[in-house]
């Protein structure tokens, strides 16, 4: 009777027609996935664009609002030390302060009427704070006799009043203009609309689709290969989720305060472009989801034996040399997002190394036999 062959596949030979069919049905099944999903999104546009647009808006409203002016608006800003640039372009100033920021000391601190400030002002009309002093002297100056001076610290404080004007609608339609993305063309909003609705609907789908064509490539894997596929396409998935969260949540932040207070120095008038931004906020994350690849790379090299991992330990210096020229290439030119993605990589070679001497790797190989 002869052997039985161990092999798994010997009874699901395919034919190269059935390994097409197969692959035409896999790819179908993607692709109504990826229809469904961008349709999906379509009607979910604005809460997409309105994503992509937080850290935008939420810069240009933060840090925005005075080009060339105080925090009043009607007086230069006074210039600051290198130092105190360098604190507000990084954010430091919200640690250590920021300069002028104390009051003087035989200044009392300004009164303010915390229910005015709380309730919802109609759009033509804005709440002033009026110095008692100004007044009085006002009314004085009207009536001397009706309303003479006041005498010492009977005028100190200030008073709340509301001005209403049809000029202030205005005045704050303009302010909350100039705290948008603007567009150079009519079709301009429409276009990253639909951009933005396709690129969802591709995200949307992504784990479908990956799931149809893991379906057609593990017909032809052995177990133990399915494992390691399990293993390190989870830990490559994880990897990339935490390199676009890590640029979303923290990158971003930093980098529009860098640039847009950078800008507010120079005293120029900050419009961003909302297809620029696009463009920025979809390649940035893919750059660093891409880039905290770095420990499965150096897994690869260290499985395959093309480097060991004494290599990367002793060759750390020139690591660190590299991820610095790797960081300046996939960010944007300020040195915010460079550092933001340096540091990281930093930590995930020295990830990558303890991968390589923890993980289960390639069997040994036989020795020679002796004499």
């Amino acid at each position: 009777m002869p052997q039985r062959s161990k092999d798994l596949f010997d009874d699901t030979v395919m034919t190269f027609g059935e390994h097409l069919e197969a692959l035409r049905i896999h790819l179908f099944k993607a692709l109504v996935g990826v229809v469904l999903a961008m349709i999906f999104c379509l009607y979910h546009g604005d809460v997409i664009v309105a994503i992509v647009r937080q850290p935008l808006d939420h810069a240009l409203k933060t840090y925005g609002r005075n080009f060339a002016g105080g925090e009043d608006g009607d007086q230069p800003a006074e210039k600051k030390s290198s130092w105190g640039k360098i604190k507000q372009w990084t954010g430091l100033d919200t640690l250590f302060g920021s300069e002028g920021d104390e009051a003087p000391a035989d200044e009392p601190p300004l009164e303010s009427d915390a229910p005015a400030a709380e309730a919802v002002e109609p759009p033509d009309t804005m709440t002033v704070q009026v110095s008692a002093a100004q007044i009085a002297r006002a009314l004085h100056d009207f009536d001397a006799e009706q309303f003479p001076l006041p005498a010492g610290e009977a005028a100190n404080g200030t008073v709340s009043l509301q001005v209403t004007s049809p000029l202030i609608r205005e005045l704050k339609n303009v302010v909350l203009m100039s705290q948008r993305p603007v567009t150079l063309n009519v079709q301009e909003g429409f276009m990253m609309y639909l951009k933005l609705s396709f690129v969802g609907g591709l995200i949307v789908a992504s784990p479908w689709v990956f799931y149809q064509v893991w379906m057609f490539i593990a017909a032809g894997l052995y177990p133990h290969e399915r494992k390691y596929v399990y293993l390190y396409g989870g830990l490559s998935l994880a990897l990339f989720l935490i390199g676009v969260v890590f640029c979303y949540y923290l990158v971003f932040p930093f980098v529009l305060r860098f640039l847009v207070s950078f800008n507010a120095d120079l005293e120029l008038v900050l419009q961003a472009r909302l297809s620029e931004w696009v463009s920025f906020a979809i390649l940035l994350p893919v750059m660093f989801g891409v880039s905290f690849q770095l420990p499965l790379v150096m897994l690869f090299l260290e499985r395959l034996q093309i480097l060991e991992t004494q290599t990367f330990i002793d060759q750390r210096r020139m690591a660190i040399l590299l991820i610095s020229i790797l960081s300046m290439v996939l960010t944007p030119a300020d040195p915010i997002s460079m550092l933001l993605m340096m540091f990281p990589l930093m930590g995930l070679y020295e990830l990558g190394i303890l991968l390589c001497r923890r993980l289960p790797g390639h069997a040994p190989e036989d020795e020679p036999a002796a004499g």
